[in-house]
């Protein structure tokens, strides 16, 4: 799936990022033009000061005061562009970052997750820095534009000769500017690709570091994250490149320029056209008429913030979860319903006609082998995916009419591997739809069996995450309480006793089973004895429904038992090593 941005431009979302601080901006504009208006007003009267000078009557103290003052306030007003312009840019990019988040977070998850984990970081970080920049980059290129043309103005207005001479170089100053900026943009979208390709390749490796560490491909990883580091380096000395041969060519070009200024100049003085004063301020007018380059780094930032805001388009444009405000009825028991639920991916089905009833306050447990589509069922039945097809119901009502802010606080989900948000272990439980309370945390790493470790840690519940080593069942744990520190009318626990062992999965099972009649449970099942404890199994197979009821019937299907196989053996076979009948612990297990 790939998402298709909105008819947006760059222009746009600079427009709608300058409408969050007008007041900096304007500021902003405020102080570069006011540093550009003294700059411009510095030659004329430095001009006027040494005509005075040479003139041989007294002092002209009020001309060398107003060169002061305008040295001054060119100084000031530029300090303070530069201070306007760092605080706005860190303000527009949180706000961007903010945003372009939110977007992410209230779409469709598989919308969402079209774009790869490592681009979609970089999006998240590096891309909006560059994006956020163009107001304060606009709003700053005003003096850079405002100079050399306030600069050539007074060149005409001191002498139209020493002007022409000037503007007859000026369309190679123009074209050189215009082939810096293209190159630059399409330059810097390269290099950005490149950068996306290198992060995500990065996450994937991190995400599967265990299984590239058993099968020892290390080596083979490294050169797979960093083969377009090649790439990489030529789009950047590309840039470099184009960045040097416009600063080589604008060495060459503006020094001939100011030469053929000050030649003109000095024929006109010699004729006497014009003063030494005027002399003097053409010179100050001409480097400032030729500091036109200095638009190649504001031109190059543009050109980089367009390229970016490119890339968030599509994200800017993630609808959010369509609902209709309704929120699950009061005090409902959770009772789920799934109507002829499809979902597909790229043409392929997960599910297919899935019809389902689980009375309010039950527990199922969802089996089959792998690739049957047991996580999508979970994700569907809490909403975080949408069907295809068909509907689910949570109480009575859509799952797709419900805000989703409060349908939320009434499910609770734990993975296999949870992510862990939060600064230490206590906020990790507590992070949630709201922030659960110390008792309720206490209480839930209890249910979860975390309590023991966690009171091994250097500072118990107030151990930063960072400092504490976590196993996989360990990090499992702490999911687990922190679904249990937020109870609502469903709980899904999507693979999340996988990494546990017999003894602390059987504790958490009692505290599951406590929320019989309160909560109704969904737990994707990969063990036998999970199932054996729901009241209710759902067998899934291709996507589909094979077949639904208690765990005893079920288990009179050979196929049903063959889901279970490995498990079954490695029970039977622990069994014979314990001298025991595996007849017995089969039934154990059942």
């Amino acid at each position: 799936m790939r998402l298709k941005p909105r008819p947006a431009t760059a222009e746009s979302g600079t427009r709608r990022l300058a409408r969050r601080h007008p007041a900096a901006l304007l500021a902003l504009f405020l102080c570069s033009t006011g540093g550009a208006l003294a700059a411009l007003a510095l030659p004329a009267a430095l001009g006027h000061t040494v005509d005075g000078l040479i003139d041989g009557g007294p002092v002209p103290w009020s001309g060398l005061l107003l060169c002061a003052v305008l040295t001054l306030a060119e100084t000031g007003f530029d300090a303070g562009a530069a201070v306007l312009g760092t605080s706005t840019t860190a303000r527009l990019t949180a706000h961007l970052r903010t945003r372009t988040t939110a977007r992410v977070l209230a779409a469709e998850p598989r919308d969402a997750l079209a774009v790869p984990t490592g681009d979609l970081t970089a999006r998240l970080t590096a891309r909006t820095a560059d994006a956020a920049a163009a107001p304060v980059t606009a709003a700053g290129a005003v003096a850079g534009v405002l100079l050399p043309l306030g600069a050539v103005t007074g060149l005409f207005l001191i002498d139209p000769w020493t002007a022409a001479a000037f503007l007859l170089g000026a369309p190679l100053l123009v074209a050189l500017l215009h082939t810096f900026t293209r190159r630059t943009a399409d330059a810097g979208a390269d290099y950005q690709r490149a950068q996306s390709v290198i992060a995500h390749r990065l996450t994937e490796a991190l995400d599967g570091a265990d299984t590239i560490r058993a099968a020892r491909t290390g080596a083979r990883e490294y050169r797979r994250v960093l083969e377009p580091l090649g790439a990489l380096a030529d789009h950047g000395r590309r840039t470099w490149t184009v960045y040097g041969r416009a600063a080589g060519q604008s060495a060459l070009l503006l020094p001939l320029l100011m030469l053929l200024v000050l030649g003109v100049g000095g024929l006109r003085l010699h004729a006497g056209a014009i003063g030494v004063g005027d002399l003097v301020a053409a010179s100050r007018y001409a480097a400032l008429a030729v500091g036109i380059g200095a638009l190649t780094g504001a031109l190059g930032a543009l050109a980089r913030s367009r390229a970016a805001a490119r890339t968030l388009d599509p994200l800017l444009a993630l609808d959010p979860l369509p609902h209709e405000g309704l929120g699950p009825l009061p005090g409902g028991p959770g009772h789920l319903e799934l109507r002829d639920v499809g979902v597909a991916q790229d043409g392929q089905p997960l599910l297919t006609g899935v019809r389902l009833t689980v009375p309010g306050g039950t527990s199922l447990a969802v089996v089959g082998r792998s690739g049957s589509g047991k996580s999508v069922f979970a994700a569907v039945a809490g909403r975080l995916l949408d069907p295809d097809t068909g509907t689910v119901l949570l109480d009575g009502v859509p799952l797709t009419a419900m805000d989703p802010a409060l349908l939320r606080p009434e499910v609770a989900y734990a993975f296999a591997r949870p992510a862990l948000p939060g600064t230490t272990v206590e906020d990790t439980i507590a992070f949630g739809p709201w922030t659960a309370d110390p008792e309720a945390v206490r209480a839930a790493a209890w249910a979860a069996r975390a309590d023991g470790f966690i009171g091994l840690l250097p500072y118990g519940y107030a151990t930063p995450l960072t400092d504490a080593p976590l196993s996989g069942g360990e990090r499992q744990r702490l999911g687990l309480a922190r679904a249990f520190a937020h109870p609502g009318r469903l709980l899904i626990l999507d693979d999340a006793l996988s990494g546990l062992d017999t003894v602390t999965e059987h504790h958490v099972r009692r505290a599951l089973d406590e929320r019989a009649g309160r909560c109704t449970r969904v737990i994707v099942a990969h063990r036998l004895s999970s199932a054996a404890r729901a009241d209710r199994v759902l067998w899934l197979e291709d996507g589909r429904v094979r077949a639904t009821g208690p765990h005893e019937e079920l288990w009179a299907d050979p196929e049903y038992r063959a889901v279970f196989r490995t498990e079954v053996a490695e029970v039977a076979e622990a069994a014979e090593t314990a001298a025991l009948p595996p007849a017995r612990t089969e039934a154990e297990a059942r």
